[in-house]
């Protein structure tokens, strides 16, 4: 599904783009076989213009549910959300919010130009419909039918509407899933492109290299909140610490390593043929130590990978929302 609206549904509004998009204090709740799920559970969020923010979590950690609710499809249970100023079905109406969603209808029997005149025709302005075509990648298609276009292609087909009003805002949900690593790796291509004109890109996705490799900012969600938010490397720092090694060829190894235990966030030290290797939350401190006391070369400050630090997290948010639930 693409998430597009008439320009001409809503008058103008006096919202600055730099306003960008912000959440206070959002839940979302809904009744399902007699019982109150708490879908998001209160969700506080500032994205500003220009960034490209990716939001990762396990399933039903409420990353659909937040987006719908910034593209107005569904409305907060408490608090509020603005896009650029405006609510967000205004933002939507008015062609400054668009998105590509994981599923929706696209006519089989039109071909790919066909599908985007005919979404152009809804807006009062919009961008010319051979540039969005070259942008998502698909002027070579544009004449094949919807129902001849592989999932890939049909992804970028809902890129190229979603690129109509020339939104300031880009959401995607999932937007490659069901693509091969070819076609995934040829979109973000595309996506690559298109963000560095300015564009602000909110995307969820479950491929964690998707949002090592795109996004600015990580925001991570697990049972309905945000648990963490950051660049990739504070988000991987926040996991697990930084580990540090250098070589100590000279002097008293073993006095080494137990130094560098002793010293404040330290987890570990091993020592592996003189080359010591420490893990710590303060790896300024630990690389500091080791170079000016230690009689450390040839030093290297590594992170813990984003898989890792997804599992750490969402891990323990989950233990301690199970927590809070029997407790209650």
């Amino acid at each position: 599904m693409t998430t597009t609206s008439p320009a001409t549904t809503s008058p103008p509004t006096t919202a600055v783009a730099t306003d960008g998009i912000h959440l206070e204090g959002v839940t979302k709740s809904f009744r399902s076989g007699g019982e109150t799920v708490h879908a998001v559970a209160g969700v506080d969020l500032t994205i500003r213009p220009g960034e490209v923010v990716a939001v990762l979590g396990p399933n039903g950690a409420g990353k659909t549910t937040t987006l719908d609710m910034v593209l107005g499809l569904t409305e907060p249970t408490t608090g509020r959300i603005t896009s650029f100023g405006a609510a967000p079905r205004r933002a939507v109406h008015e062609g400054r919010v668009s998105a590509v969603l994981q599923t929706g209808g696209l006519l089989r029997d039109l071909t790919a130009r066909e599908t985007v005149r005919y979404i152009a025709s809804t807006f009062a302005r919009h961008e010319p419909v051979e540039e969005v075509l070259r942008r998502a990648g698909l002027a070579d298609k544009a004449g094949r039918k919807v129902s001849k276009l592989s999932g890939g292609e049909q992804q970028r087909l809902r890129f190229a509407l979603a690129l109509l009003p020339d939104p300031d805002l880009l959401i995607l949900d999932e937007p490659t899933a069901g693509m091969d690593v070819a076609a995934r790796r040829e979109f973000w291509r595309t996506m690559h492109e298109d963000a560095t004109n300015g564009r602000t890109v909110l995307f969820a996705t479950h491929y964690l290299e998707e949002a090592d490799n795109f996004a600015d900012r990580i925001v991570l969600m697990a049972g309905g909140r945000v648990v963490a938010d950051g660049t990739t490397e504070q988000i991987r720092a926040r996991a697990s610490g930084r580990t540090v090694s250098a070589d100590v060829r000279r002097g008293d190894v073993a006095a080494v390593v137990e130094r560098l235990r002793g010293l404040a966030g330290v987890t570990s030290v091993t020592d592996t043929n003189g080359r010591v290797t420490a893990i710590g939350e303060d790896s300024d401190a630990i690389a500091r130590l080791l170079l000016t006391e230690l009689g450390g070369t040839d030093l290297e400050v590594t992170t813990a990978s984003l898989d890792a630090a997804f599992m750490a997290i969402t891990g323990e948010a989950m233990a301690e929302t199970d927590t809070t639930e029997e407790t209650r």
